[in-house]
């Protein structure tokens, strides 16, 4: 039997690492804006809890350069030409997902680059991430798959089971979504980040001389 050269065009990388030592700063954070989030809507409990931005934050600005830089690391390696850029965060905050709470399928426009998940509460039962085959022509003409339970090229969607201290970095166009959390008593939380990319400062010279 022949052997066919396989040749892999126009692949989509996402990128996972454990990182942990975050947690504690981030859930501090996290409790502080959640608070002030939950206090608008005193008169009854929301299903899905969103905070606001908390990217400035002093407390987390360790987390906040590993990320950006991390960022800048995956669209450099990718290709892109990024020495004239720096990535910076257009959004960052907390989801609270309590029983029953989802997201649709979306993806990120508006110049975003990057986006990233940090997860930091997964109990039991709770939501996983889909992400979806962001080839549309491919996706209206598939074929019937023959195993479900694995990934092949003919799979059009992956699932994803969040642990606690693991970031996930995909790009922005990358249609995903959250299945429901299905744990009455303990609620998910994760941190959605944004970046995008500007020109980066122009260093002076002080050796420069003025005439």
């Amino acid at each position: 039997m022949d052997k066919l050269e396989e040749f892999h065009y126009f692949s989509t990388v996402i990128y996972a690492i454990k990182k942990p030592e975050f947690l504690e700063p981030i859930r501090n954070v996290t409790q502080k804006y959640l608070e002030k989030s939950k206090c608008k809507h005193e008169d009854k409990k929301r299903m899905t809890v969103m905070t606001g931005d908390y990217s400035s934050e002093p407390e987390i600005a360790d987390f906040t350069q590993y990320i950006s830089q991390t960022a800048w690391n995956i669209l450099d390696s990718q290709g892109f030409n990024m020495e004239p850029f720096v990535t910076y965060f257009t959004e960052m905050w907390t989801q609270e997902h309590n029983f029953h709470s989802n997201m649709e399928q979306h993806m990120h426009g508006g110049g975003t680059q990057m986006s990233v998940f940090y997860f930091i509460d997964v109990p039991e039962n709770s939501n996983k991430a889909i992400i979806y085959d962001p080839r549309q022509a491919k996706v209206i003409t598939n074929l019937p798959i023959k195993h479900g339970d694995k990934v092949t090229p003919a799979s059009s969607q992956v699932v994803f089971t969040p642990e606690e201290g693991s970031l996930i970095f995909l790009p922005p166009w990358l249609p995903h979504s959250f299945t429901r959390n299905f744990n009455k008593e303990q609620a998910m939380r994760f941190v959605h980040m944004n970046l995008s990319v500007a020109p980066a400062p122009v260093e002076e010279n002080p050796n420069l001389e003025i005439i």
